[in-house]
């Protein structure tokens, strides 16, 4: 026997769950979900079944007909994996696990009242990418393992539910239906609770699980899509207007990967306590506060998800060390979206932010080569640790090449028709070379996709993007170097993404005068962009330019998203001697700022910490 995920316990030879049915009672004042999960097998099965844990409690295991106890044992944790949950069946096609999570489950980050919008009502949610859904229900958390799911949540009447699946209804608890969780109805059942209730037709991987549970509020903006946030209508209104083209773009996805599968495309903006810039949950996206930017370049994270619902959520890396299979792809698609919606000098900034991040984060792996694959060997090593843009933007450029290869018209005959093929399946990267091969026949004499994946580095036929807003940003930085800052009328109709391009490509030893000087100019640290504003304070850092650390530091307080946080922790506290008054400041920021990040952030922030304080 062997497992099939270098960060799951699943078993090859063990049967896959093909259905969860959850019931989910919330505790909010002991931040813990009484629970119990009927999981289906696809046949009977007989021996030892095994399944993924995390900081969860089994009180019982039990056979759904006659409530009998089946034998299992929980492993101590492991520092990745989590505890190895294995259950003892005799010719079993379901059994029921009642269990109770923990206030430290990693996926889940609950909020008191005052670190919400409103202050007067909790709020919970889910990030359970990559292996953090065993810490909300014990599963086989592998993305190989698909299944579909019904979900009951019990929850305080004054509060409402959204969920990456489709709403059944809402509605009083029934008497004998949270038997499992309790020896009396009185919880499940008591004054001022109310049972929402959901299903999930369509089988996805485990990663993809995800509520949300608090004060929501929701604007229409598409006959596909509401915007969800907590019911508070100056965020309610920003988001309907920065995400107004969605159906534009949902539009533009199925005329270039074809249909979409998923009915709805809803969006929930989070509290800033979010680590990531958006979640692409099927039917229901998770996003960033960071996203509202009041000028509609929001909408391109809304892109990156939305290609998800094609890349990502229908098919699926099969696991982890393959995940530049969906993001390398979705950011193909995205670009393709936001060029399609926005035009071509939009898609080719964004193109070339990419490249910029790409060549910087090979010199944050310069040390760990293997990092800067795509297809990566992942034993041993957790997820989060080494997530980076290097599957995303190497991924991108590797298909970018092969479509300058053969032409766009038959990249995109080949990409439906490999959408087409594979939809509802997890893949891994010798499935898609395959695949590639047989329908690009000579493909691989043109292109060297061993090197492309399993090479290091950046290959030589990678291509920095050429277009002239593109090219005229890039030229302004480098005339910086001379002395020269842009003009107001040159800048005038910038948007983030160009003064984030252009701040990118500034040399990083720049003098602290210059910094102010550029800031007295155009007030970058004041941005309401954090691209922006992150990009500016990164060089404040560099350049010692202290004047700029109070803002630094209201920013690590105002954010959870941890593509900002991390470089800038990670500003602060490397550089070596001369460096104690920053990681000083690091220190105390973290300490201060701690229980407002999500468990995810805290332990990425911990770790920077760790290497150099």
């Amino acid at each position: 026997m062997a497992p099939i995920d270098p960060h799951s316990f699943t078993e090859s030879t063990h049967p896959l769950a093909t259905h969860i049915s959850l019931s989910l009672f919330f505790d909010f004042p002991s931040s813990i979900i009484h629970a119990s999960a009927l999981l289906t097998l696809p046949a009977p099965h007989s021996g030892p079944l095994s399944l993924d844990a995390r900081a969860l409690t089994v009180h019982s295991v039990l056979d759904p007909q006659s409530s009998a106890p089946l034998p299992f044992s929980l492993s101590s944790p492991d520092p990745i994996k989590g505890c190895h949950l294995t259950v003892s069946l005799s010719n079993h096609s379901s059994f029921l696990i009642v269990y109770s999570t923990s206030p430290s489950s990693s996926a889940l980050q609950w909020l008191s009242p005052p670190q919400t919008f409103n202050k007067t009502l909790p709020f919970v949610y889910t990030q359970c990418q990559p292996i953090h859904a065993r810490s909300v229900f014990p599963c086989q958390d592998t993305p190989a393992a698909r299944v579909r799911y019904a979900a009951k949540l019990n929850v305080p009447r004054q509060l409402s539910v959204v969920m990456s699946a489709r709403h059944v209804d809402r509605r009083d608890p029934i008497s004998g239906e949270g038997a499992a969780l309790f020896s009396t109805d009185a919880l499940w059942c008591a004054e001022g609770r109310v049972v929402e209730e959901f299903v999930m037709e369509q089988p996805i991987p485990p990663y993809l699980f995800a509520f949300a549970v608090g004060e929501l509020g929701f604007r229409e903006v598409g006959p596909r899509t509401r915007v969800y946030s907590e019911a508070v209508p100056a965020v309610l209104e920003s988001a309907a207007t920065e995400f107004a083209s969605t159906e534009d773009m949902i539009r533009q996805g199925e005329a270039l990967f074809g249909p979409y599968e998923w009915e709805r495309f809803d969006l929930l903006v989070l509290p800033p306590s979010f680590p990531y810039g958006g979640m692409e949950n099927p039917r229901m996206t998770f996003l960033t506060p960071t996203v509202l930017k009041g000028d509609s370049s929001g909408a391109q994270v809304v892109a990156h998800e939305l290609a998800h619902s094609w890349t990502g959520n229908l098919i699926t890396n099969k696991t982890n060390e393959h995940f530049w299979l969906n993001e390398g792809f979705t950011t193909y698609a995205e670009r393709r979206i936001v060029e399609a919606v926005q035009g071509e000098d939009r898609a080719a900034l964004n193109i070339g932010i990419g490249w910029r991040g790409l060549n910087k984060e090979m010199e944050r792996f310069k040390d760990n080569l293997e990092v800067t694959k795509l297809k990566t060997n992942q034993e041993g090593v957790d997820p989060d640790d080494v997530y980076s843009e290097v599957p995303y933007e190497k991924g991108f450029q590797f298909l970018w090449r092969i479509e300058r290869q053969v032409g766009r018209p038959a990249f995109d005959e080949f990409l439906k028709k490999y959408i087409a093929t594979f939809k509802f399946q997890s893949i891994d990267t010798d499935t898609f070379l395959d695949f590639l091969k047989a329908n690009l026949p000579g493909i691989e004499k043109e292109v060297d996709l061993i090197l492309w994946t399993e090479g290091t580095g950046i290959p030589p036929d990678a291509y920095e993007p050429v277009s002239s807003i593109y090219s005229k940003i890039v030229s302004m930085a480098n005339e910086f170097k001379l002395g020269r800052m842009p003009r107001e009328d040159e800048v005038a109709d910038w948007q983030g993404q160009e003064w984030e391009l252009y701040l990118e490509n500034l040399p990083k030893s720049i003098e602290a005068s210059q910094i102010l000087e550029l800031n007295s100019r155009f007030r970058l640290s004041e941005s309401k962009d954090y691209e922006v504003k992150v990009a500016f304070l990164l060089l404040a850092i560099a350049s010692k330019c202290k004047e700029h650390y109070v803002e630094v530091e209201k920013t690590l307080k105002a954010v959870g998203r941890k593509k900002y946080l991390v470089p800038l922790y990670s500003a602060l506290v490397e550089g070596g001697t001369g460096k104690e008054e920053e990681k000083i400041l690091a220190k105390r920021v973290f300490a201060e700022a701690h229980d407002t990040y999500h468990p995810i952030a805290q332990g990425v922030i911990e770790t920077i910490l760790s290497k150099h304080i």
